[in-house]
This record gives structure tokens, C-alpha cells and sequence, in this order.
């Protein structure tokens, strides 16, 4: 009974002023105090690791937000540094990985959503990734919400997607068809030596905000699909594995979606299992890798 009336509160709230109103009240500094309170009961409330923080003391942050997207300690999060192994992108939980099957993902039993919905709606953008590879994990409150690249690669394009805001914890996704094909979303298609790599930074009820490191926030953004091209750049966008991409300012989800064959997830990876961003989480299939 719980879940369902979760669930029809989220069909009739107004998710969009409500959440734009979170992150301006997040971004504020004029009153450390109310800042302070709230920072120190989300911590509490939520069992916030502080001494994995480099700065560890609460009332240093000069709003919620810098608090939310805090850094970490260097060494915390060692990196597989082989060339051939896919790392996490992210602290957080596999809500789900595995095969891409008709143009459908898997979201949770009984519900799954559309790759070319998902990617924006452009079906040769889709096609690449027929029958591919997806993962997709969860970042609760209490987790670290700054994004690392999984594997080295060059930004092809981002493309805003415009959508609803509703919440992506585990209650809504297994209740809400299609979720992360209709909420807010920020695809980037990156070239890896594993080929073409999607992804995708998705918005859910209360973030404020998502960005990127070269883009800056790129949601909130105009309402309509809006596409940037990044591949006739004279000085192209690379990343190395492990640098920083992104950041949920109020946290959300990942989805890494790969073509067919050219990575294979690791078997002690299934939905549920916890991940550290940095740690082994695939490898590129032998015979698949490229120069990049």
C-alpha cells in the first residue's frame, strides 16, 4: 500500500517546480546556520561517511551542494589500471546489467524501456548499440555523486533530453514503466577502444541539477531534445579512465549502454552488489580493442 501511494504522489506532484526549487535552496549560502542543520541531519539521516571526505568537517561547505558533490581523500578509490578492464563509473548500487534484447532495456521485473527513447530518439544513434550491453547503477543519498569516466574515450556528442523527474530509488523504478526513457537525462556518446559508448546521466525528482566537466549544468536545459557535437573539434574532448565527468548535483542514476560483443560484465557483478568507483567492473571482449 506504501509503494503505491509513493508511487501516484510522484504522478500528481509537480515534479519540475518542486525539484528546481530543491536545487536553488541547495545552492544557497546566505544562512550557514539552516545550511549547517539540514547538512548535519542528512549525514545523520542518511549515514553519510564524512572521514572518506576530504574536507571531513560539515560546516566548512558553503552550501548543500558543495557538500552533496564533495571530493573525496586521494587513495580512497584505488584505479585497475588495465588498459583492457572497465571500471566503475560511480559509488552506488546495479539496479540492473545484461543484454539489450529487441530495443528494450530491463529495468525491474515486469518493466523495461526503449534504447532509442532512452538515447533520444534518433534511431541510427540507437542502432549502434542493438543487442548490446547495459548497466545501470543507483546512487543513493549517502553516496559520493561525482562521475568518472569508466574507460578512456573522446566525446562525440551530448544530447539533452528534456522529461519527467520522477524519483529512480527502487520502489519507482519497479513501479514506473519506461522510467528512465521519460525522466530528464543527459546522454554522452564517447569513441573507447571498446567502440562507441553511451552515457547516460539521468535526472530524478529533488536534483537540482546535472553536469558535465566541459559543459558545465547542462540540466535544467530548454525544453526540447537539444544535440552538441563535439567530433569537428580541433582539440578534441578526452578523458582518461578514472577522470572526472560529471556530477548529480542531488543524485540519480548512471546507465553505461556498449554495442554487441565488445564488453563483457563481470560475474560477480549482479543487480543489487554494491560498487566503488575505480574497481573492476567488465572487461573489453579480446579482439575488440582499438587505438584510440
Amino acid at each position: 500500500m506504501y509503494d503505491k501511494l509513493f508511487v501516484t504522489g510522484q504522478y500528481l506532484a509537480p515534479q519540475l517546480a518542486i525539484s528546481r526549487l530543491a536545487g536553488r535552496l541547495a545552492d544557497n549560502e546566505s544562512v550557514p546556520a539552516l545550511k549547517n542543520r539540514v547538512v548535519n541531519w542528512f549525514i545523520g539521516r542518511y549515514g553519510v561517511d564524512m572521514s572518506e571526505a576530504l574536507e571531513p568537517d560539515p560546516d566548512a561547505y558553503p552550501s548543500f551542494n558543495a557538500f552533496f558533490t564533495r571530493a573525496l581523500k586521494p587513495g580512497l578509490r584505488p584505479m585497475d589500471t588495465d588498459e583492457s578492464v572497465i571500471v566503475s563509473p560511480v559509488d552506488g548500487t546495479i539496479s540492473q546489467l545484461g543484454d539489450i534484447s529487441d530495443g528494450r532495456v530491463f529495468q525491474a521485473k515486469g518493466q523495461s524501456f526503449s534504447l532509442n527513447e532512452l538515447l533520444g530518439g534518433e534511431q541510427e544513434r540507437a542502432r549502434t548499440f542493438a543487442n548490446g550491453e547495459f548497466a545501470t547503477i543507483y546512487l543513493a543519498p549517502r553516496d559520493y555523486h561525482r562521475i568518472h569516466m569508466p574507460l578512456a574515450g573522446t566525446l562525440r556528442e551530448m544530447i539533452y533530453i528534456p522529461g519527467k523527474l520522477f524519483s529512480v530509488n527502487p520502489t519507482t523504478v519497479e513501479n514506473v514503466p519506461n522510467l528512465f526513457a521519460r525522466n530528464e537525462r543527459v546522454v554522452c556518446i564517447f569513441d573507447t577502444a571498446a567502440g562507441p559508448m553511451a552515457f547516460v546521466l539521468v535526472g530524478a525528482m529533488i536534483v537540482g541539477s546535472v553536469e558535465t566537466t566541459w559543459a558545465g549544468i547542462v540540466a535544467p536545459g530548454k525544453r526540447h531534445v537539444d544535440v552538441t557535437r563535439y567530433d569537428n573539434l580541433k582539440t578534441p574532448i578526452r578523458f582518461e579512465k578514472g577522470e572526472e565527468m560529471g556530477r548529480f548535483r542531488l543524485g540519480s542514476t548512471v546507465i553505461m549502454v556498449m554495442p554487441k560483443g565488445s564488453v563483457t560484465w563481470n560475474s560477480d557483478q549482479v543487480a543489487g552488489g554494491r560498487v566503488r568507483m575505480g574497481a573492476a567492473f567488465g572487461r573489453i571482449t579480446p579482439g575488440q580493442q582499438e587505438t584510440q
